[in-house]
């Protein structure tokens, strides 16, 4: 924990029943709960509302310019305020490089247990958001702030795209190849720091890739050949491309050996150590997806695993995946890597 913190103050983790994207309403209820929800009447210039579950808000303010709007935020993944704010900072601008934009402020979600938590906690947890929102470029303009019974942060994120750029999750092709930009494993991870299992390095890089901005997000809405784009968070890797299959109306073939995984990922899925949301994902898309006999339990939880500040996955032409990779590794995602690809069919998702 930071030196400027008490050693007296609870762990962070401790204060809530759950913690990242794990925190998120399973895919299933979600759908549920939205039942019934009038939808919005029609706009011209909203060129992606909540129709297909995509990450972000667009509306059309030109030709040239079009406003990406998000928010997220969730309860603390770690004990350290600093590194708890980093994430939860650098997980809610994804959405905004996930519709193919740059992000241009952010607005501070805060709920907090002030009577619980000292202020030099608090104010750590802030200055870790800050943090992130600097290393993107961008300021924190303001917030809200509540007094709650758990810790939750996170932000309203504004950003900005050209709306011939915007990458919905629902435009994927059938020949497409699909590239997954980070490893899969935070929820696996997350969840054997939270009984003590996770060593420093595991924990060094638990950090490192959460708070990894998803910077290739707007240089990939530019290549020719992208069609579809979206972030792996809460719902775990078969619940997003799920959502691409749906949207797009096609079938997706997912190659086990090739979806990268973070450095001891398997062995701790292995030892049991997975998120509740990991099964309430499985529940909620389990008829939609057909596993080889060969996908162990392990391999399914990772698949499944709830993603805090996760990769994008992108949906491209086979011509396009060299400079598909080509924009991960120039920011930072080395371990991008193609995993599968799209066909026509019935939309759902076969593990080979």
């Amino acid at each position: 924990m930071n030196a400027s913190v008490p050693v007296s103050v609870p762990r962070l983790t401790s204060l809530s029943h759950g913690g990242g994207c794990g925190c998120k309403i399973a895919p299933g209820l979600l759908t549920e709960l939205l039942r019934g929800v009038p939808a919005a009447s029609p706009v011209a210039a909203l060129l992606v509302g909540r129709e297909t579950g995509d990450d972000a808000a667009v509306y059309r303010l030109n030709d040239e310019q079009a406003i990406v709007a998000t928010t997220d935020f969730f309860m603390p993944i770690v004990d350290d305020p600093f590194d708890f704010g980093r994430i939860a900072a650098t997980n809610a601008l994804s959405d905004v490089y996930a519709m193919g934009g740059r992000p241009l402020l952010a607005l501070a979600l805060v709920g907090m247990p002030i009577k619980v938590l000292p202020a030099e906690v608090i104010r750590e947890i802030l200055r870790g958001g800050e943090a992130a929102c600097a290393a993107a470029g961008i300021p924190v303009a303001g917030g809200h702030s509540i007094d709650s019974v758990e810790p939750i942060y996170g932000l309203a994120a504004i950003g900005l795209v050209s709306p011939r750029e915007v990458k919905r999750n629902s435009d994927g092709r059938a020949g497409d190849r699909l590239v997954l930009g980070k490893p899969l494993g935070v929820g696996v991870l997350a969840a054997a720091l939270k009984k003590g299992a996770l060593d420093a390095d595991g924990y060094r890089t638990l950090i490192e890739t959460t708070t990894r901005l998803n910077l290739a997000g707007a240089e990939l809405a530019r290549l020719p050949g992208v069609h579809a784009m979206t972030d792996v968070t809460g719902f775990g890797l078969l619940g997003h491309l799920l959502g691409i299959c749906r949207g797009s109306q096609l079938r997706a073939t997912l190659a086990i050996e090739s979806v990268p995984l973070l450095p001891r990922a398997l062995a701790l899925a292995a030892a049991g150590y997975v998120t509740g949301a990991s099964a309430r994902n499985w529940a909620s898309s389990a008829d939609s997806i057909v596993l080889a006999p060969r996908v162990g339990s392990p391999q399914q939880a990772l698949l499944t695993d709830p993603q805090t500040s996760g990769g994008l996955l992108v949906s491209c032409e086979p011509r396009a995946l060299p400079a598909v990779l080509a924009a991960f590794a120039a920011h930072g995602c080395e371990s991008a890597a193609e995993i599968g690809c799209l066909a026509d069919g019935a939309p759902g998702i076969d593990v080979a």
